[in-house]
């Protein structure tokens, strides 16, 4: 926005702090004058003593009130101008960062020293706002990379498998689209997951009353056959438990984590936990599964785009790699709270912790 040039704010104050000062003094030097005219008469008679009368005072009194004045202007420029540029000197500070943020440069941090103050207050939330910006860019950078390596394998594979039909006429024909059909499918299921990882990114959607425990339940009861064919038992509990957000998305979380907990599971014997339960003012959905020992580091990763509990190997159950980073989007986007914590004996336990709905807030409080 293109604006008219106008004073500096260190002008302002130094061109304030000189008025203010020369206002105190001529309310000063005016509460001097008037003392002394109180007890100066207008005109005296000639007599042998010399008594200055009015005249001589005004006469003595003007000249130096006039000096003591524009000492006064001078000092309150010289010291306003100073003590200015001091009080400003955070606020060029946090300017500087900003135009380097602008720039492009998020790793600067200003680091205001000092007691803790407004300026000191702004610069603390002006780092804290460049950390968020810095780990967001970065995170989108490697979304951007890993989307742009994830998209372009079917896409390869579907031009590999086209020059190899081409090249070799007398292949058959129904693997060929067999395959195809599984690439393609691959390929929407990545689109339609990124396209509602983008959603739930952008808070764009509707929201109502939904029940974490029904929600829980229809997960689960979708899933079961996938479950009963590797041998694996759904246990499902919990209280009622009322929040506001999107069904929809709601229930792609839950999908979301209860898949995740199947398909990283033991090869039989298996168990999933689905439980629902209210803590004071948040409902909270916990899906744990038995399964291999997560590493540390892994556990770090796995709700990063593209990470796979089992590292980038394709197996019949490897999804596009986003299921739990769909899941801290939409818990993200609800105001929640994601929780990933290894189990000791194996697998992997995870809690979603919503704020709770205004009715069952009020009754909890």
């Amino acid at each position: 926005m293109d604006r008219q040039p106008g004073l500096s704010v260190r002008l302002k104050l130094t061109l304030s702090y000189a008025a203010f000062l020369m206002v105190a003094g001529v309310m000063l030097l005016a509460v001097v004058w008037l003392f002394l005219l109180r007890y100066v008469p207008d005109y005296l008679a000639p007599s042998a003593i010399s008594i200055p009368d009015r005249s001589d005072l005004v006469a003595a009194f003007g000249p130096k009130a006039g000096a003591m004045l524009l000492l006064l202007l001078l000092f309150g420029l010289v010291g306003g101008w100073i003590l200015s540029g001091a009080m400003l000197a955070p606020l060029v500070r946090i300017k500087n960062a900003a135009r380097l943020a602008a720039d492009g440069s998020l790793s600067h941090r200003i680091h205001l020293e000092g007691r803790n103050d407004e300026f000191r207050e702004l610069a603390d939330t002006f780092d804290t706002m460049l950390a968020r910006l810095e780990a967001h860019d970065a995170e989108q950078q490697r979304f951007a990379a890993n989307a742009s390596h994830e998209l372009r394998t079917p896409l390869a594979i579907t031009q590999t498998l086209l020059d190899v039909a081409r090249n070799d006429l007398t292949r058959d024909t129904g693997e060929l689209v067999e395959r195809l059909h599984y690439v393609n499918t691959r390929a929407i299921d990545l689109t339609e997951a990124l396209l509602l990882l983008s959603r739930s990114d952008q808070r764009s959607f509707a929201r109502e009353q939904v029940d974490l425990s029904l929600i829980a339940e229809e997960a689960a009861e979708t899933l079961l056959p996938l479950a009963e064919k590797r041998g694996l038992t759904i246990e499902t509990s919990g209280d009622l438990t009322p929040t506001i957000g999107s069904h929809p998305l709601l229930l792609q979380l839950t999908t979301n984590l209860v898949h995740n907990a199947i398909v990283h599971n033991l090869q039989e014997q298996g168990t999933v936990w689905v439980k629902t339960s209210i803590r004071p003012r948040a409902v909270v959905l916990t899906v744990e599964n038995t399964g291999e020992t997560l590493s540390p580091q892994l556990l770090l990763t796995l709700t990063e785009p593209f990470q796979r509990g089992t590292g980038r190997i394709r197996t019949d159950h490897a999804g596009v790699g986003l299921g739990l980073a769909i899941v801290k989007s939409i818990t993200r986007a609800h105001d929640g709270r994601l929780t990933l914590t290894r189990r000791p004996a194996g697998g992997l336990c995870v809690t979603v912790q919503l704020p709770a709905a205004p009715s069952l807030d009020a009754r909890s409080s």
